[in-house]
Order: structure tokens, then C-alpha cells, then sequence
């Protein structure tokens, strides 16, 4: 469980240095595949989840 708090951290912090909706949703997408294979979950869910958030992100202005 804590391999996963270190993941979001890092998702977070990713997810705020980016500069355009398409990087942010992408890095999302990136992150959540990567962060569903390493916990041994299916990557493509991970993915669209991760660009979900990218994209709540961006709708919110929370990551610019």
C-alpha cells in the first residue's frame, strides 16, 4: 500500500508541471497504466482512469 501513496505523489507532481490540456491528460493516461501494472491491476484501465484525472485536472484549473 505504500508502493501506491508514492506513485500518487509522484502522479501529482507530474500532473501539475504540465502546460496543456493534451500533456496533462496524456501524462494521466501514462501514470495510471504504469502505476496499475506495478500493483498488478490491468494497465488499460489504469490508463483511462489516469486520463480521467488528467482531465478533471485541467476542467478544475488545478493544474496550471
Amino acid at each position: 500500500m505504500q508502493r501506491m501513496y508514492i506513485i500518487l505523489a509522484v502522479a501529482t507532481l507530474g500532473l501539475a508541471a504540465c502546460d496543456t490540456p493534451a500533456k496533462t491528460v496524456g501524462l494521466g493516461a501514462g501514470i495510471g497504466a504504469t502505476a496499475a501494472a506495478v500493483t498488478g491491476n490491468n494497465p488499460v484501465t489504469g490508463a483511462v482512469i489516469g486520463a480521467g484525472a488528467g482531465a478533471v485536472c485541467e476542467l478544475a484549473e488545478g493544474c496550471n
